[in-house]
């Protein structure tokens, strides 16, 4: 297991990050209307700088900057974010999500056109890879990209459950330009919202944000549309979804740390049988598995970020193999039944005189 420690810098990034969301970011993200893009949520985030650090290399702000990006920074900021405002870390994680192939495969047109207004803001981006019948299994889409010409491609199909579709100005589309080749015919395509043939429709889910469906009726791309290579689109799709899969276990640990810290102050402040509800000693030992777990939580997903960033792997038993994805998922979902365990105590309702819900999975979802 890697061992590490945050320094004061980082830990006072932190509660700036947590000050700034409460002060700045919450009150926008109140004014939102759920199910559409809020783009004055969006805007915020890139005039706070936020935005650029997802794009930033670790030594972009000299040692300061070395400690708060790459893996680790990510998973600090992520977290901060979502023990203040989930509205804000959401956005955040799904500009980052569409945009960082544009960033990453290094292609100057690209770059230029769209990363300054995705990274302020101004532009929104959205990662179009699932499909009606390839969720998870990235390797089986079908968006046919048809030859048209030597220069060229035609776009037909659908793709299904991207978030932030149909409001997203651009996409980072994953199509099939060599058949039956699997992960190897894959290419990577950012096509603008407005391409003739491109169509969108909203998607009545419960969420937050825009989730939707995208028609392509032969929308025309060329050579300068392609991110990346040719026939290695799934390599930019799996490097992406790499980059912020530690983090997603970061966003859980911030909203259990907000229901950890919620509990204490509603305990310590509400009278119970002649005494404050946190003398108690069943509510006290649950209060303390709650705090035990969550920093469980929060370790393990510290842990893989520095594994990550000190590019390690493997399947023992370290930081960053199988095994240790797994017990940080187990600890992210223990996470979370505690949170809903200090939701209910906020409401006044102990949890041991209602009937416990028999565990649910939640649906799976392209986000990584």
């Amino acid at each position: 297991m890697t061992t590490f420690s945050l320094d004061p810098g980082q830990t006072a990034w932190c509660a700036e990050l947590r000050a700034l969301a409460a002060e700045r970011l919450r009150p926008l993200a109140e004014k939102g209307e759920p199910g559409h893009v809020n783009r004055p949520l969006v805007e915020a985030l890139g005039e706070l700088g936020l935005l650029d650090r997802l794009f930033e290399e670790p030594s972009g702000r000299g040692e300061a900057g070395r400690a708060t990006s790459g893996a680790l920074g990510l998973c600090l900021m992520r977290e901060s974010l979502a023990y203040a405002c989930t509205e804000a870390e959401t956005a955040l994680a799904l500009q980052g999500l569409g945009a960082h192939p544009v960033h990453a495969v290094r292609s100057a047109a690209q770059r230029a056109r769209w990363l300054p207004e995705a990274r302020a803001g101004r532009a929104v981006a959205a990662f179009a890879l699932s499909e009606p019948g390839a969720g998870s299994d990235a390797a089986a889409l079908s968006l046919a990209a048809e030859p048209d010409g030597s220069e060229g491609w035609r776009l037909t199909g659908e793709k299904r459950w991207i978030t932030n579709a149909p409001e997203a100005d651009f996409y980072t589309v994953f199509a099939r330009t060599s058949p039956d080749a699997g992960a190897r015919g894959v290419t990577a395509f950012l096509v603008p919202a407005d391409r003739a043939g491109l169509t969108g429709t909203a998607l009545d889910m419960l969420s937050p944000h825009p989730i939707g469906a995208l028609a392509f009726d032969v929308v025309r791309v060329g050579r300068d549309d392609v991110l990346g290579e040719t026939d290695r689109g799934f390599r930019v799709a799996m490097t992406t979804l790499n980059r912020f899969r530690p983090s997603v276990g970061a966003f859980a640990v911030g909203m259990a740390a907000a229901a950890l810290d919620a509990s204490l102050a509603h305990t310590a402040e509400r009278d119970a049988f002649g005494g404050k509800l946190k003398d108690l000693q069943s509510v006290a030992h649950q209060i303390a598995e709650m705090a035990t777990r969550t920093e469980a939580a929060r370790l393990m997903v510290y842990a893989a970020a520095a594994r990550r960033r000190a590019g390690g792997g493997g399947s023992g038993g370290g930081g960053g193999g199988p095994g240790s994805r797994h017990r940080a998922a187990r600890r992210h979902g223990e996470a979370a039944r505690h949170g809903d365990r200090a939701v209910r105590r906020r409401r006044g309702r102990s949890s041991c005189t209602r009937p416990r819900a028999p565990a649910r999975s939640s649906p799976g979802a392209p986000l990584p």
